[in-house]
């Protein structure tokens, strides 16, 4: 075997409750912003395909952990959906989400697969949106609510909790570029939305410790390098801010409890501090994480802008950077995205050098293929052997970086089943699993076998 992975790695994937469950009014369940956005702007949607049309994970979740189980899993990250756990975000709490969610920890642990759960994966309660969302901190104290309700709850059974997955997506989706609800373009208040996400994130953290729990909380952040187009030093600076606004903002208040003093005084200079409270800043320093998991999709490139900006123009990241196509990269050609497998190397001794070398794993990585039915074989599975190359590669990377003492657990690919992707519905497929949206039928691809031996004898 030419690349061994220590005994206890975590060998898995990663899904959510928005995207997976279904029964998205059902069980007691209330709106989230995806149902309310989808109700009345369902064109902004992948061929009008809303969240209740997901691949049913809430009535075969056995089915499905059974599935797992044959692909070699030991572990699995999913989330507690807000809504469903507590339908109008604060207060009484739904019989049948807990029932639910005991049923499935429970199939999970019985198969011998740990579960990973995440408090928050996109899905704000309507009913908190409508206060405001994360602009507001009454919703704060309310998720810290939900966060010990969970707590609570389920602690004694799941070991691995994270508070937030990919916190900068819902800024940049919901108060930037205007690809998720609630549709604004607002750089004071996607910062407002930000800061508040991580002292929501703190007030979970400290909640959880309180408990005296045996087990883990961290967060996952898609951390995606910034690599400049030349060591000029105007490229090295612009790829130094875009570090700080997409990576730093979220991994520094994370992992060392405070924020990037050079991240501040950009902000400052351009008057797009949010609002600080007495309490915050020791908030924040008691919301250090246990544990980190990394979302690496495909790298950030930049180079020093072009062109002048209009001074009378909103306030956006990009008023220090352009983004670069570097020649020659390795693309996807099914989804448009440059795979640069060293990433997950880079992020790794990041972290080594300049994080501690806390502990870490990654928690999602995949290949998004549209129309993935043109590699079905003739017995009707699909041949994706591009996946297994994909992920063979960037296994290859992590295992360099283990070699070289970062201190990564496991590997989650995205996802165990083609699943429903936000306003992208089904049109990129990334599953282990192929889901048949007409009959619900799944069927392994040849990747799910293929890691379902990797995952066995802990290497390739």
């Amino acid at each position: 075997m030419q690349y061994r992975f220590p005994d206890h790695f975590w060998w898995g994937s990663a899904s959510s409750a928005a995207q997976a469950e279904g029964a998205s009014l059902q069980g007691g369940k209330a709106a989230t912003i995806w149902d309310h956005w989808f109700a009345t702007q369902p064109h902004r949607f992948h061929q009008q395909v809303g969240p209740e049309h997901t691949s049913g994970f809430y009535q075969h979740f056995r089915d499905d952990i059974a599935l797992m189980q044959q692909l070699g899993h030991n572990s699995f990250r999913t989330s507690i959906a807000w809504a469903r756990l507590i339908p109008q975000g604060r207060g009484a709490v739904n019989p049948e989400a807990v029932a639910f969610y005991h049923a499935m920890i429970d199939e999970l642990l019985a198969k011998g697969i740990q579960p990973f759960i995440c408090l928050f994966h996109f899905d704000m309660p309507l009913a908190m949106q409508e206060l405001g969302g994360w602009e507001s901190r009454e919703v704060i104290d309310a998720y810290a609510e939900f966060a010990d309700t969970c707590f609570r709850l389920f602690g004694h059974k799941v070991k691995h909790w994270f508070t937030f997955n990919e916190p900068i997506v819902p800024v940049e989706g919901g108060y930037l570029y205007d690809f998720h609800y609630p549709n604004v373009v607002d750089f004071r208040r996607a910062a407002t939305v930000a800061y508040h996400t991580m002292l929501a994130h703190a007030q979970a953290v400290v909640r959880y410790r309180a408990r005296q729990l045996e087990g883990q909380i961290g967060i996952i952040l898609n951390l995606t390098p910034s690599y400049p187009r030349s060591q000029h030093p105007a490229d090295l600076k612009a790829s130094q801010i875009a570090d700080l606004f997409f990576n730093r903002s979220f991994l520094d208040p994370a992992v060392k409890g405070s924020y990037p003093a050079e991240l501040v005084a950009l902000l400052q200079e351009y008057d797009q501090l949010p609002a600080c409270e007495p309490g915050d800043r020791e908030l924040l320093a008691a919301g250090t994480i246990d544990l980190l998991g990394v979302n690496y999709y495909q790298p950030r490139r930049v180079k020093a802008r072009s062109h002048a900006i209009n001074p009378a123009s909103p306030f956006m990241p990009e008023w220090f950077f352009d983004y670069y196509e570097m020649p020659g990269r390795k693309m996807n050609p099914h989804r448009g995205w440059e795979i640069y497998e060293q990433g997950i190397y880079d992020i790794l001794t990041n972290l080594r050098d300049n994080y501690g070398n806390l502990p870490s794993y990654i928690s999602e990585n995949g290949m998004g293929v549209e129309g993935e039915e043109k590699f079905k074989g003739g017995d009707g599975q699909i041949q994706d052997e591009y996946r297994i190359g994909f992920i063979r590669d960037h296994l290859t990377w992590l295992h360099k970086a283990l070699q070289e003492g970062c201190a990564c657990q496991g590997y989650h690919l995205w996802t165990f089943i083609d699943n429903w992707s936000w306003s992208n519905a089904y049109k990129n497929r990334y599953g282990f699993i192929r889901l048949e949206l007409a009959t619900g039928e799944r069927r392994i691809k040849k990747s799910g076998e293929w890691f379902a031996d990797v995952s066995r004898r802990g290497g390739f």
